[in-house]
C-alpha cells in the first residue's frame, strides 16, 4: 500500500460525482422525450446502470472463487442503499415519496428479499434459482415501463415537465447516460480496487470486504447519483434509484452470478446468521418510514444514516474480535432499536389516526 493508492481512491471519487451528473442530466431528458415518469426512470435505467459495477464485482469474484465478496457486495449494498443512500439523501433534502412505490414497489424489494434469503437457507444459490430470479427482472422491468406508459395516457402518472428539464437531442441524451454510466464504472472500479488493497493490508475478510469496502465502493454510484437528483430536485429519480437499484442487485446481480458461474453462488454461514436477517430488516422498515406522510424527513434519513454506521461499526468489530463489541451489541439491542420500533409504532398509529379521520363524512 502507497501514495499512490490513495491517489486512485480520490480519482475514482471525483469520477463518480462526474458520472451521477452527466446521468441524472440523461436520464431525466430522456423520460421527457418518452413520457415515462421519472420515478419509473429511476427505477429502470438509472437503477440498472447504477449498479452495474455491482455485477461487474460480484461475477469477476465468484469466478475467482470469492464467494464471501459475490454474496456480500449484494447484500451489503442493498444495506448501504437504504441506509446511507437514502439516509443521507434525506438528509441534503426531504425526499417526498410516491404513492405508487410505498403501494407496489417496496413491497416487490420486500417480497424478493424475502425470496432471496429463503433461497440461500440451504447454503447455496442454485443456478436453476439465478434463472428464476433473472428472468424476474426482466419481466419486472417491461411491466414497469408498460404500466408508467399507459398511465401517462390515461393521465394518473405525471411524467417530468419539459419546463423543468432543459431540451437536449436525442443523441445527446444516450451521450450523457452512456457517458454517465463510463465514468461511474471506471469510478467505482478504481476506487475498490484501491480500497481493497487498504482493507487487505489490515487484514480483514473477504465477506467483510465485501460487506463494507467493496458494497460502499460498488454502491457509491447510487449515492452519488441519488444526492445529486435530489439536490436537482429529481427526488423521483433519488428514490426510484435506490429502491430499483436493490430489486436489480438481488434479481440480476444474485440472478446472473448464480445462473453462470458453475455450482451456483455459496452462501457463507455468517451471513446467513447475521447480515441476510439484517437485510430483510431494513427492506421491511422502508415501509412505515414511506408510508408516514409519503416523506423521508431530515430526522428519518439522520436514522438510516446512524444505523448504517452502527452496522458497519458491528461488522468490523466482529471481524477484528474487537473486544468493545459486547457494548455495542447491548446498546443497539436494548437501547437503539427498542426507541426507533416506538418511534416507528407512533409515526404509524399517527397516520392511520388521521388517515381515518380525513375518511369520516
Amino acid at each position: 500500500m502507497d501514495i499512490m493508492t490513495g491517489l486512485w481512491l480520490l480519482a475514482g471519487f471525483a469520477l463518480l460525482v462526474a458520472g451521477a451528473e452527466y446521468l441524472v442530466r440523461g436520464a431525466a431528458s430522456l423520460a421527457v422525450d418518452l413520457g415515462i415518469s421519472p420515478l419509473v426512470v429511476g427505477l429502470t435505467v438509472v437503477a440498472f446502470g447504477t449498479s452495474s459495477p455491482e455485477l461487474a464485482v460480484s461475477v469477476f469474484s465468484a469466478f475467482k472463487g470469492e464467494a464471501g465478496i459475490a454474496l456480500g457486495n449484494v447484500v451489503g449494498s442493498n444495506i448501504c442503499n437504504i441506509l446511507l443512500i437514502l439516509g443521507l439523501s434525506a438528509l441534503a433534502a426531504p425526499l417526498m415519496v410516491s404513492r405508487q412505490v410505498v403501494r407496489l414497489e417496496v413491497p416487490i424489494m420486500i417480497g424478493v428479499s424475502v425470496l432471496m434469503v429463503l433461497m440461500a437457507l440451504d447454503g447455496r444459490i442454485a443456478r436453476w434459482e439465478g434463472a428464476v430470479l433473472f428472468v424476474g427482472a426482466i419481466v419486472y422491468t417491461v411491466w414497469a415501463v408498460l404500466r408508467s406508459r399507459r398511465e401517462n395516457r390515461q393521465g394518473d402518472d405525471a411524467p417530468i415537465s419539459a419546463e423543468e428539464i432543459p431540451h437536449v437531442s436525442r443523441t445527446m441524451q444516450f451521450v450523457q447516460i452512456g457517458g454517465g454510466l463510463v465514468l461511474l464504472g471506471l469510478g467505482s472500479r478504481w476506487l475498490v480496487q484501491s480500497a481493497v488493497i487498504i482493507a487487505h493490508h489490515f487484514g480483514v475478510s473477504d465477506l467483510v470486504i465485501g460487506l463494507t469496502v467493496v458494497a460502499i465502493g460498488t454502491s457509491l454510484p447510487e449515492l452519488a447519483t441519488s444526492v445529486m437528483a435530489s439536490l436537482r430536485g429529481q427526488r423521483d429519480i433519488a428514490v426510484g434509484n435506490v429502491v430499483g437499484s436493490n430489486l436489480f442487485n438481488i434479481l440480476v446481480v444474485l440472478g446472473l452470478t448464480a445462473l453462470v458461474v458453475p455450482g451456483g453462488v455459496p452462501v457463507p454461514a455468517a451471513a446467513l446468521d447475521f447480515d441476510l436477517p439484517v437485510m430483510l430488516a431494513v427492506a421491511f422498515a422502508c415501509l412505515p418510514v414511506f408510508l408516514t406522510g409519503h416523506l423521508i424527513a431530515r430526522w428519518e434519513g439522520g436514522l438510516f444514516f446512524f444505523y448504517y454506521i452502527a452496522y458497519t461499526a458491528f461488522v468490523v468489530m466482529a471481524a477484528v474480535e474487537a473486544e468493545r463489541l459486547s457494548l455495542l451489541t447491548l446498546a443497539l439491542v436494548y437501547f437503539a432499536i427498542p426507541l426507533t420500533c416506538v418511534t416507528l409504532a407512533i409515526s404509524l398509529w399517527r397516520h392511520f389516526r388521521t388517515s381515518g379521520a380525513g375518511e369520516k363524512p
